[in-house]
């Protein structure tokens, strides 16, 4: 009798210890689920490369890295959509601020960028495309953004000056504007690239494209 009311009672422990865990794993997988955002403050967007309606209800922003081999990826698996669907609907107003992750590289990229932006605004998102597409399809740590390089990316639009763009890149022309960048980078806190922001909050997966829509859908129903 004492032996099975021993086995009863530890029968009972790893019963109820079993559901504690059991709860435990679908209190964190239910957060998991309604944190697929977090807050941050307001990004001034103010003089940044913008795409779409200007009063859209909803600003992405896009925080990326020339260098950055993921900022490519998504670049080619979710922007598209995003264009299609949302910003030439007229729903979403979409901005781009260089991250310098990669050092020496991307800040060259990114001076070069905000040139051909300033002077050629109607080129630069065509541009943008070009430098992300320049890069290597392997061994993506190797040196690849140089003056020449972006020259002859460059050449490919006859809207952009080279003279001018070489002067640029030589003089750091464009630095005051990579160094705004830099500031908001620290101010948001972003730690990878690309890092997706829908009005204030930070996709905790940016190549989640169901968790953007839905972030955006949800954030025109509060607008209205």
């Amino acid at each position: 009798m004492k032996k099975n009311k021993s086995s009863n009672m530890k029968f009972a422990v790893i019963m109820t210890l079993l559901v504690v865990v059991l709860l435990a794993a679908i209190v964190v997988l239910s957060n998991k689920q309604e944190t697929s955002t977090t807050e941050i403050q307001h990004i001034d967007i103010t003089g940044q490369p913008s795409f779409g309606e200007e009063d859209a209800p909803v600003t992405v922003v896009e925080f990326g890295d020339f260098k950055c081999p993921s900022c490519k990826a998504w670049g080619e698996r979710v922007y598209p959509a995003l264009v299609k669907d949302y910003i030439e609907t007229g729903k979403v107003k979409f901005s781009f601020i260089n991250v310098l992750f990669h050092g020496k590289e991307s800040t060259l990229a990114s001076i070069a960028a905000e040139s051909v932006f300033e002077r050629n605004p109607g080129v630069y998102w065509d541009f943008h495309q070009a430098l992300f597409d320049a890069q290597p399809v392997e061994n993506h740590d190797a040196s690849w953004v140089t003056p020449e390089r972006i020259l002859e990316i460059a050449s490919g639009f006859p809207e952009i000056d080279q003279t001018l763009l070489k002067e640029d890149m030589e003089q750091q022309a464009t630095m005051e504007n990579v160094k705004i960048d830099e500031e908001l980078v620290r101010e948001a806190g972003v730690s990878m690239t690309p890092t997706i922001v829908i009005n204030g909050k930070v996709m905790e997966n940016p190549f989640d494209y169901e968790a953007i829509k839905a972030t955006i859908e949800q954030e025109i129903k509060d607008e209205n």
